[in-house]
């Protein structure tokens, strides 16, 4: 079963394949792409599974894999909160996330998964958000869910809510960065709980019970930024939450957009900066609509598809006489690609796609954001 495409659509899981892949996405060391190869390598979750302690000892060291009790612990957590699983390729699951290889490959929701079949704009922002930001914010959020489009942000305070609660009425998706049963900011609580109420939908990539750290609000960002045909920045500071999700949206191949503040404000000083690296403006939804209208139109052509997918990944292969040491002393603390190492080394691609699965699965070995892998020291 390859699921580098995620193009497989409407087969629901049994409840043993949804806790056999959330068991597999919760073991160490076992991130997105690493999950997509292991389920590519072995054709399922309990196959790869079993074959994990194996990998992970060959790449130098034992590994923890998730428990089964503990998983499902989270299905009877999720089940009194009134959440589901949704794994990639089952009805409800998100079909943008194809196009990110990075993107989680098992979510939490609650509310109506039909949203993720609407076209939508992601909008963040100054978590200390001006009046008129906050004004300005529920506009934008108010008429672009009249033309159609749902709202997708990250529940954070200032922009992030005021864009949720404008959007309540005609659809919106909140991102958490925690476990679903970790609303964060407490404040915004009965705003989440008015999202599910009416129509919208939350998700979690991460575990019950999880409180948001500093380095899960990126993760959350990168969601916020993939569930959206483009994002737009409406306050941010020089350094803030709102640039890194530009920054990835622009990765992705989403427009950004940003609407354009006071020189003397310094909530404006970063969203100042993307205009002025080439961020789209925008002062009204017209703005964002008309830019995002070929992007909508080929979507919807190609049957609410995804945008441009990742392509399947490689076979893997055993590597052959001394193939595991050459790509072994290939590999440094400075990134390198995977075409490199084969270039460099002779092995076959399959070769060296295995052994950087086995030492990312080690904990030796750290994939960056455009595919260069270095070794960890």
């Amino acid at each position: 079963m390859s699921v580098a495409g995620g193009r497989k659509k409407g087969v629901a899981f049994t409840y043993d394949m949804q806790v056999s892949w959330l068991r597999l996405y919760r073991s160490e060391n076992v991130g997105p792409v690493t999950f997509r190869q292991l389920i590519n390598r072995f054709g399922g979750a309990e196959a790869a599974l079993e074959a994990l302690p194996e990998l992970a000892e060959r790449g130098g060291r034992r590994i923890e894999i998730a428990d089964r009790g503990a998983i499902e612990a989270e299905f009877d957590r999720a089940k009194k909160l009134g959440a589901v699983f949704a794994c990639m390729g089952e009805p409800g699951f998100p079909s943008m996330f194809a196009s990110d290889e990075h993107s989680p490959p098992v979510i939490a929701r609650m509310g109506d998964p039909a949203l993720f079949e609407q076209p939508a704009v992601a909008i963040v922002g100054a978590r200390n958000a001006s009046l008129s930001g906050i004004k300005l914010t529920k506009r934008f959020a108010a008429d672009l869910g009249a033309a159609g489009y749902v709202v997708v942000s990250g529940l954070a305070r200032g922009i992030d809510a005021a864009a949720h609660e404008a959007a309540i009425s005609t659809g919106t998706i909140g991102v958490f960065a925690g476990g679903l049963d970790m609303p964060y900011p407490p404040e915004n609580r009965s705003l989440m709980r008015r999202i599910v109420d009416e129509g919208g939908c939350l998700i979690s990539a991460r575990p019950f019970g999880w409180e948001p750290r500093a380095k899960d609000f990126p993760r959350r960002n990168r969601v916020v930024a993939t569930l959206a045909l483009g994002l737009l920045v409406v306050e941010a500071a020089q350094r803030s939450g709102s640039l890194i999700s530009a920054r990835i949206a622009n990765e992705l191949g989403r427009l950004v957009f940003a609407v354009p503040g006071s020189p003397l404000d310094p909530r404006a000083g970063g969203s100042n900066k993307l205009l002025k690296d080439g961020a789209i403006l925008a002062t009204e939804a017209a703005d964002v609509i008309e830019a995002l209208r070929p992007l909508d139109e080929g979507r919807r052509s190609r049957g609410n598809d995804s945008l441009d997918e990742p392509e399947v990944l490689e076979t893997f292969e055993e590597p052959a006489g001394d193939e595991r040491d050459r790509i072994y002393e290939a590999l440094g603390p400075t990134p390198v690609s995977v075409d490199d190492i084969v270039e460099h080394t002779g092995a076959s691609p399959g070769a060296v796609q295995l052994v950087v699965l086995e030492l990312e699965l080690a904990g030796r070995l750290e994939r960056q954001r455009d595919g260069t892998v270095s070794i960890l020291l």
